[in-house]
């Protein structure tokens, strides 16, 4: 386990939510609550940053009860397709896939019986009514929509696409696309059974290091906690980057450390108590 020898300066702090920040109930845990609300105080931006769409990060964001504070107003959302200023309400970033790039992955993931989803700020939306779809509705706390005419629906550029399947489906759906398309989208797995696809060379990392630009942070002075997949480019592009406990094995060897603890455990407050705060 990779553990720091010293305390660490630290100006911003970005958290993957789902197997990081928040335990397996889908909960912050009071300790984590805590230690995230003392970085607040020191001055530390708090950015979550997740796959989720802006509407299911939210719920977090009022537990932290950060959000009125200038460390507490920014969140990244769709892995890093897009960053929101809660203080105006508004997109500061934001990039898109393009609607032919939809109605392509809408087409092909027909012929193989699975259903391409994408999404706004509250809703995902598909063209068939699938366990997928709700279970993805649900984990994320948005609303779901089946469109009639989804072909058409396409037309309007979004942040993301996700294909949700099998291991098996999702794993040669993705083949499939980094040779078809792989060079104008980003193609990865961020849980299993969730393929998704995004704009090209957006990521979670290449968000945070725009923010970090916007704030004039060194981002060495940035460090960024996740487990899965989509969390590589940020526990790589910043100063530090550390995988949870529970991460992917190949997380933990591309990351600067390692937690003590899971997401059960509070493994990131116990990080923030040692190391930073």
């Amino acid at each position: 386990m990779k553990l720091p020898d010293s305390k660490l300066n630290i100006k911003l702090a970005a958290f993957d939510i789902d197997d990081t920040l928040i335990n397996d109930e889908k909960r912050l845990s009071h300790r984590t609550t805590l230690a995230l609300q003392e970085a607040v105080k020191k001055g530390i931006y708090v950015v979550l940053c997740s796959g989720r769409a802006e509407n299911g990060i939210l719920p977090y964001v009022r537990a932290l009860n950060i959000a009125g504070s200038q460390q507490g107003r920014f969140l990244i959302a769709f892995n890093g397709a897009e960053i929101f200023d809660l203080h105006t309400r508004s997109e500061i970033y934001s990039q898109v896939l393009s609607p032919n790039i939809q109605k392509f992955v809408n087409q092909e993931a027909e012929k193989r019986g699975l259903a391409a989803i994408t999404y706004d700020s509250s809703t995902i939306y598909a063209g068939v009514d699938s366990k997928w779809a709700r279970a993805d509705a649900e984990l994320c706390n948005l609303n779901f929509e089946k469109i009639s005419n989804y072909e058409a629906f396409l037309e309007t550029p979004r942040h993301k696409m996700l294909v949700p399947a099998s291991p098996k489906e999702v794993e040669d759906f993705r083949e499939f696309l980094l040779k078809s398309i792989g060079d104008k989208v980003d193609v990865f797995i961020s849980k299993p059974f969730f393929l998704e696809i995004l704009p090209r060379a957006i990521g979670k990392g290449n968000a945070v290091l725009w923010l970090c630009d916007h704030l004039k942070i060194n981002p060495k002075e940035a460090i960024c906690f996740g487990d899965s997949m989509n969390d590589e480019s940020m526990l790589t592009n910043v100063g530090i980057g550390v995988a949870m406990k529970n991460a992917f094995d190949y997380i933990k060897d591309v990351a600067t450390f390692t937690t003590r603890y899971d997401n059960n455990e509070d493994g990131v407050a116990d990080f923030l108590e040692e190391f930073v705060l």
